[in-house]
């Protein structure tokens, strides 16, 4: 067969390794509209920081190493344009030589990934106005921060605004925070959202919430940013305000999408149309507590995705087992750890819920008192089933993040979370894991 796959990255390259690892004779095409496939781009806001020395520490692969080594025709500078679903042909344009190229195609991978969201403001083409998606960014970024930049302002309140702001806070900036929402961190409630709160104040962030931007002023960098409730001096924006998938290109095609526009796939990452497949932050993913289609565009996601569509195309059936909606990410000295629903997304979905939290140490008390966590568990007030946790803490809050993510996986009761043997020894835990202290007292 021939295989063309649009996007190199996580998802793609992922779909191009299981069809080779688990096929011959088949041709792969790859077509990248940027110059770069295979890296993570999780640790850009790393790289910011220092935490990472360079973006070449987040290559796994280079395109000429897919050429030679896998026999993979990766085509760099080529972006698809139109998809013919009848003719099973796609069309795009070759950017370094402006020449447009088309393809014919047996199977077809859409794996084109999302683009952050930048909202009509007015006085956004000034300079000193980034985003965060790709390594070029993160180059224009640093570049930029060369330069006499004092004040920063980080537009929106999610994962990569958080990020950004330690990033930033760790070069030496003055970093504001402004959010149209009541808190950072929407994918957490409001009770937890406050400890987030507390920890950018305590490392001199400053928090603007409730403000919906308007403008940006200057003359031809970026002087002041304008919101329905003031104006502030900056001199570096970063719109972090989200992103949306890939997916306009496929207007007209019958290619059937879904929630924010991602396109709509099964468990075998088949889309609408026979023998197209997608993958990754362009498509949707199961969600196996709302039992039903949602976007959550993750880097693991995307890679668990991205094997099962190569798996697929090559006629190696297996199926994607959905998520729960795991994340974590460091914020300063905390790590804000969620997986399952929140209660907001239990009231949406409208299952009755109640909650318990505590707090808790990570290890036994008497060892150690400094390592504090906040946990909070919701639960099907009726079935006893779990549905999420949040915890916000210190060492130990990913591990217990995990455990929950794998009892939501089996449909386990809030009840059977006490039975589980954990391991304990006094740095590491209490005879009662700190989960299991929440589930007795519910």
């Amino acid at each position: 067969m021939k295989i063309v796959i649009l996007g190199g990255d996580a998802a793609g390259m992922s779909a191009a390794m299981q069809i080779v690892r688990n096929s011959e004779g088949n041709e792969i095409v790859v077509f990248e509209k940027g110059e770069i496939t295979s890296y993570g781009q999780c640790g850009l806001p790393y790289v910011v920081s220092g935490d990472v020395k360079s973006t070449d520490d987040l290559i796994a692969r280079e395109p000429q190493t897919f050429r030679d080594k896998y026999g993979i025709d990766v085509r760099t500078s080529h972006e698809v344009t139109t998809v013919d679903c009848d003719h099973k042909v796609v069309y795009g344009i070759d950017h370094k030589t402006s020449q447009e190229v088309e393809e014919s195609y047996d199977r077809l991978l859409i794996a084109t990934g999302a683009s952050p969201i930048i909202p009509p403001w007015e006085g956004r083409q000034l300079e000193g106005i980034f985003s965060l998606k790709t390594i070029p960014d993160v180059q224009a970024i640093m570049e930029d921060l060369n330069h006499s930049i004092e004040k920063v302002t980080i537009i929106g309140g999610g994962y990569i605004g958080l990020e950004m702001a330690e990033s930033l806070v760790t070069l030496g900036k003055k970093v504001r925070i402004i959010d149209r929402g009541a808190q950072l961190a929407k994918i957490f409630d409001e009770d937890m959202a406050d400890l987030i709160h507390e920890e950018a104040e305590r490392h001199g962030v400053e928090l603007n919430l409730g403000e919906s931007v308007e403008e940006f002023r200057g003359d031809h960098r970026v002087e002041s940013i304008v919101t329905d409730k003031g104006e502030y001096e900056t001199d570096f924006v970063l719109a972090a305000t989200g992103v949306n998938p890939n997916t306009s290109f496929l207007e007209g095609t019958g290619i059937s999408k879904g929630v924010q526009d991602s396109i709509s796939v099964n468990a075998f990452m088949e889309t609408s149309i026979m023998d197209i497949y997608a993958a990754g932050d362009c498509a949707a993913q199961y969600h196996r507590l709302k039992q039903k289609l949602d976007y959550v565009p993750l880097g693991t996601h995307a890679n668990k995705q991205g094997q099962v569509a190569g798996l697929n195309m090559v006629n190696k059936r297996k199926a994607f087992q959905g998520v729960v909606g795991t994340s974590i990410l460091k914020f300063f000295d905390l790590t804000l750890g969620r997986t399952g629903l929140s209660e907001k997304e239990a009231a949406s979905e409208y299952i009755p819920y109640d909650t318990i939290s505590i707090k808790s140490t990570h290890a036994a008390g008497y060892y150690s008192k400094e390592d504090p966590m906040t946990l909070k568990l919701i639960y099907n007030k009726e079935s006893r089933e779990l549905l999420g946790t949040q915890i916000i803490g210190q060492a130990g809050t990913d591990k217990r993040v995990d455990v929950i993510a794998t009892a939501l996986y089996h449909h386990m009761t809030i009840d059977e979370l006490a039975d589980l043997d954990l391991a304990y020894a006094p740095p590491y835990n209490s005879v009662w894991d700190p989960i299991q202290q929440a589930a007795r007292r519910a």
